[in-house]
């Protein structure tokens, strides 16, 4: 008989799934023998007993469910490496595959066709702890998936994950072994949730959103875990903020250990009741049960699912990246996506030198103090002369994954080093960068990147530099961002959303001629770039049009610069949060003088901009120190200032209460920050 595709049918009912096959066999009376001596490897009853497997999945299917999971959990590298049997992979999942096939086929009707998941589970290492390689999960997952394709599965289950890069792991070898078969198989991803409501490596499920929706998988969902008690929250949200369809597979609530072992406490009606109301609430398309659940927990679930249908995913979850630990929108409310350049090896010595001594603590230590000066991205590059980028960028990628908060745009030129990177971020990264430099034919630096891109999921920086070399002028940097624009969209699947589009900025301090426009040029690409494309994003190294002057002039220069590109448009910039001033906090005639310089407003802009910086450091509009210490309280709010603040408070405690400090004088300077934030004055 001829099935339906599994991925055409899930929108239009609720799929019921299967229940624990664990529980199952372990009521099957199986002695050691049954498992050739390798206890609790239930994979090789797939050779050694298929009648009993082939047992539980006909009492499933007769229980009512659409959908069985093959006997394969455990048929991954590192579960069976335990038993000495990885070299047994793909032997035993096809077998499982083949067994689970054989009986959906046999109980099939064209008023219920049934269909097969091959079952995928998360091993027994975690890659972002580093207790295995990502490649060497990958691959494991690649062949696992490849056998069970070729055993007949619908659809591949990548369930009870755990870590983030384990699932990208799973998501990148399962479409290897698709793309390979010519075949059109869905991939369904469940996570499981600690009672905390993260993933075992503290994996927030924003951050699971954000990362697992652009790898281009069917369905997104829960399993095992808690039970449905302390799932319906975490369905909620799922259901708001997730593109993808939903499933749900939870124990029999939470395991109770006696003496006889763990006992799973919801029967049948109260786990179908539960499971049932996320359908009702929330759309799901998939629902069966994990640990404890048996035939009668699927049949009391399909009963109450049977005439209830799912609802279709409305949410998007473009226009995110994330860390191991949470998703960041390149979109920010009220500011811009503050991307820390000080993570780059040929931009900052400091960095650098502990790069080169592999002083990873000291490289921890400065990407988490741009992560506190509110960097929401960290550029990471490695490229140094001498140095083997792809070494460098997957060692510190994997220092850096589980010590900061902030998302990584991994950043070189060499294709090979951002792969490296990617292999080790568990999030979702940016890509810096992908142009046109050397044509984007097939074998090109630029295909090779954007593979790359669209395999991890990644969001993307395009340069607008072509075949003709950097775009200067106002023309060019346009006809070179709507080729990139179009390409990443018509040619890779990419949506404007995630995409960030740099048009290049040039240091404008050099005294030639031909660079004096060159400010201006960018800012005006950005306005129109901004108004022809209002999701797109646009991003800038701001520091770049300094390059050359004093630190005290570079630190006005940048900060007027990015105001004047973030009011022509731009979202996101590359900078040292900690270098960037308010407007408000530098005096006028500094700010006129860098907007003359900015906009070539004459030939001596210039020189009457450097002489305001003669011997000069940053001049602050009011000097801290010659305040009385109650103005001085105000402007360390308002100026983020935190050097002397506890003795300030010491001695303004001194001439008034707690209580009226805090009412007269920190709100008072709370509320000037909220006014300059929200008229722009202030980043």
């Amino acid at each position: 008989m001829t099935r339906p595709c599994l991925r055409s049918v899930l929108g239009d009912r609720v799929l019921v799934a299967d229940g624990a096959m664990g529980t199952m066999l372990q009521l099957q009376g199986l002695d050691l023998v049954d498992f050739q001596g390798y206890e609790g490897c239930n994979e090789v009853l797939n050779l050694t007993r298929p009648d009993v497997v082939g047992e539980v999945h006909r009492l499933y299917f007769e229980a009512g469910a659409d959908v069985v999971e093959t006997n394969t959990f455990g048929a991954n590298l590192t579960a069976l490496s335990e038993y000495g049997l990885e070299n047994r992979i793909e032997e035993l999942a096809e077998m499982g595959a083949l067994i689970a096939r054989q009986v959906a086929d046999v109980m099939s009707t064209p008023e219920k066709p049934r269909w097969v998941l091959g079952s995928m589970g998360p091993g027994t290492k975690l890659p972002t702890l580093g207790q295995i390689g990502y490649t060497q999960v990958r691959d494991g997952y690649h062949a696992q998936a490849r056998a069970l394709i070729r055993g007949g599965v619908d659809g591949l289950l990548i369930e009870t994950c755990q870590d983030l890069l384990g699932v990208k792991a799973g998501v990148v070898g399962a479409k290897r072994a698709i793309a390979e078969a010519g075949t059109d198989t869905p991939i369904f991803v469940s996570v499981t949730l600690e009672v905390s409501g993260t993933m075992l490596v503290g994996s927030s499920l924003s951050a699971v959103i954000a990362t697992i929706a652009p790898l281009g998988v069917d369905l997104l969902g829960l399993n095992c875990s808690t039970g449905p008690d302390g799932m319906r929250e975490h369905i909620r949200m799922l259901s708001q903020e997730s593109p993808l369809g939903l499933s749900c597979m939870p124990n029999a609530g939470m395991p109770e250990l006696t003496e006889a072992g763990a006992l799973y406490p919801l029967g049948p009606e109260d786990f179908a009741d539960q499971v049932a109301s996320f359908v009702e609430s929330f759309g799901l398309s998939l629902v069966g049960g994990c640990c404890g659940t048996t035939p009668d927990h699927v049949a009391a679930l399909a009963q109450r699912v049977a005439h209830l249908t799912p609802q279709p995913p409305h949410a998007s979850a473009a226009g995110q990246v994330a860390s191991l630990y949470s998703a960041v929108p390149l979109t920010q409310d009220v500011s811009y996506l503050t991307i820390g350049e000080r993570t780059n090896a040929s931009g900052s010595k400091a960095f650098r030198e502990a790069m080169l001594a592999e002083d990873w603590d000291s490289c921890i230590d400065i990407a988490r103090g741009l992560g506190s000066e509110g960097a929401h991205v960290l550029d990471l590059c490695v490229d140094y002369v001498g140095r083997d980028g792809r070494e460098d960028m997957p060692a510190l990628v994997a220092h850096l994954r589980g010590s900061v908060d902030s998302a990584l745009m991994i950043d070189s030129s060499n294709p090979e080093v951002l792969i490296a990177g990617l292999e080790q971020c568990p999030g979702r990264a940016i890509v810096n960068s992908v142009n046109f430099e050397s044509g984007e034919g097939p074998g090109s630096k630029f295909a090779t990147t954007m593979d790359a891109v669209v395999e991890h999921g990644a969001a993307v920086v395009g340069l607008c530099i072509d075949e003709e070399g950097q775009a200067r002028t106002l023309e060019r940097k346009l006809e070179v961002a709507y080729r990139l624009i179009s390409k990443l969209t018509s040619d890779y699947g990419m949506v404007q959303d995630d995409i960030l589009i740099d048009c290049l900025t040039f240091p404008i301090g050099t005294g030639q001629e031909d660079t004096r426009h060159d400010g201006a040029a960018t800012i005006e690409a950005i306005r129109y770039l901004r108004s022809d494309f209002p999701s797109l994003h646009l991003t800038l190294g701001i520091s770049n049009v300094s390059f050359g002057l004093k630190p005290a002039a570079r630190v006005v220069l940048n900060s007027v610069f990015l105001d004047q590109c973030r009011t022509a448009g731009l979202d996101a910039a590359i900078i040292s949060p900690a270098k960037i001033l308010p407007l408000a906090s530098i005096p006028e005639e500094q700010v006129q003088a860098a907007l003359d310089l900015i906009w070539a407003r004459d030939p001596e802009a210039l020189d009457r901009y450097l002489a305001l910086f003669e011997g000069a450091h940053v001049v602050a509009a009011t000097p801290l120190e010659d305040l009385p210490v109650l103005e001085r309280i105000g402007l360390h709010i308002i100026d983020c200032v935190t050097k002397h603040l506890a003795e300030d408070l010491d001695e303004a405690l001194g001439l008034k209460s707690a209580t009226d400090l805090i009412n007269e004088d920190l709100l008072e300077a709370m509320r000037e920050v909220g006014e300059r934030f929200g008229s722009g004055r202030m980043q």
